[in-house]
């Protein structure tokens, strides 16, 4: 253990006597440690951020059913265009089927403006629910309240606004029984929507929610419909899917040959979307990684091959006093593999400090963990090991005489 602590100390003097050298030696794994921190902070981040999006906008135990859904294939995305619109028809076949399926959202959007008094907000997001909207999340009202079930049922000209929204349209003024303009049309506001954030810049809280009969006045009824449907229970979230497809072929007079004209989709579908792409960005950042470490060892090992040849009197001398070849090569590998931690160390730190820079300075989202830490290190203490170990064996092979006598 002493003679472990002894090398560190040497190992440390050395980078302190040779600053430039030393932070020459360890760039490489400086580069590699601090792409590692950094992206896999980012990642981490980034899938914390997603999830919880995904969720505010699918809901957590439920499924939605669109003309398209999540199509990821060009081709296939093309024929999905082709098929028929989703329908109240569509949405009352699946209330109807019973089973374990509970409730059924339909939905619709469109950007339109909103005007109150002298303000015009332009290109703002208008959106259609039915009656069964207050039985999903999504829509709970921070002030005043909600549009009621039978309000929405009957088409009555109300409205909830999200945070932003309100904010903008009346500038700190009380909205509650204010009168405004959705693409012309008069509606009272009920209530303001509690806040839901921002997703990669982008705020999620500029929209106003109106009753979809009413949308539907307004833009027109052939529009495709968004259904989003809850099962009795979460668990029976499959049993669900089942059901609405079997409901849903069944309305559309589809033969068992035929394949399904719509689509049908899960947050879990699109989380698994996101993590196979965060997997493949991962997978790149490891060989990009790997390079760097490659280079930076192979710098390591040319300047412990120059070390050992600067230092070959000392090394004679140690052998001619009785150190064994095992104490040589023990004391070089731990050089470099001190040397090599070092790096790492500061990769860690510059990688760290540039997560929390994008974090703050831009919307992405970094989250630090500390397997990422010991990823890092362990890595750059292989590296250290592996490329510090030719010139450690090349040390303890010199012959104590020859040495001794070399200037």
């Amino acid at each position: 253990m002493n003679q472990i602590l002894d090398s560190i100390g040497i190992a440390l003097s050395s980078i302190w006597a040779n600053k430039l050298r030393s932070f020459m030696m360890v760039l490489g794994n400086i580069v590699a440690v601090t792409s590692i921190i950094a992206v896999v902070s980012l990642i981490q981040g980034m899938n914390g951020y997603v999830s919880d999006a995904i969720v505010r906008d699918v809901g957590a135990g439920t499924f939605r059913v669109e003309r398209v859904g999540f199509i990821t294939d060009e081709e296939e995305q093309r024929k999905a265009f082709r098929r028929p619109n989703v329908t109240l028809n569509d949405a009352r076949a699946l209330r109807d089927f019973g089973g374990v399926i509970d409730a059924v959202m339909a939905e619709s959007g469109t950007m339109t403006s909103l005007v109150y008094h002298d303000v015009n907000l332009e290109a703002t997001r208008v959106r259609g629910v039915s009656a069964e909207y207050e039985e999903f999340s999504g829509y709970n009202a921070a002030i005043g309240r909600s549009p009621s079930r039978m309000e929405v049922a009957r088409n009555r000209p109300v409205t909830l606004l999200g945070w932003d929204t309100a904010d903008r349209l009346f500038k700190g003024q009380n909205p509650i029984d204010k009168v405004i303009q959705i693409n012309g049309v008069h509606f009272r506001v009920l209530g303001v929507n509690e806040k839901k954030g921002s997703v990669f810049g982008n705020s999620q809280d500029e929209f106003a929610v109106i009753p979809l009969g009413s949308f539907q006045k307004m833009f027109g009824a052939r529009r495709s419909l968004d259904l989003t449907i809850k099962p009795s229970e979460p668990s029976q979230l499959d049993a669900a899917m089942d059901e609405a497809r079997v409901a849903l072929r069944m309305k559309r007079h589809l033969r068992p040959n035929q394949a399904d004209n719509f689509g049908m989709y899960t947050s879990d579908t699109l989380m698994d979307f996101w993590r196979n792409f965060s997997k493949g960005a991962f997978a790149i950042l490891i060989g990009v990684v790997s390079l760097s470490l490659v280079v930076g060892g192979i710098v390591i090992m040319n300047i412990m091959l120059m070390v050992v040849s600067e230092r070959t009197r000392e090394i004679g001398l140690r052998k001619a006093l009785g150190a064994r070849r095992r104490d040589i090569v023990w004391q070089v590998l731990t050089e470099s593999t001190t040397l090599s931690i070092v790096g790492g160390i500061l990769g860690t730190i510059f990688g760290f400090t540039a997560a929390w820079l994008v974090d703050v300075f831009t919307p992405l989202p970094s989250a630090i963990k500390p397997w990422s830490v010991v990823l890092g290190i362990g890595m750059t203490a292989v590296v250290g090991v592996f490329f510090g170990l030719y010139p450690a064996l090349r040390a303890s092979r010199l012959d104590p005489i020859e040495a001794l006598r070399r200037e």
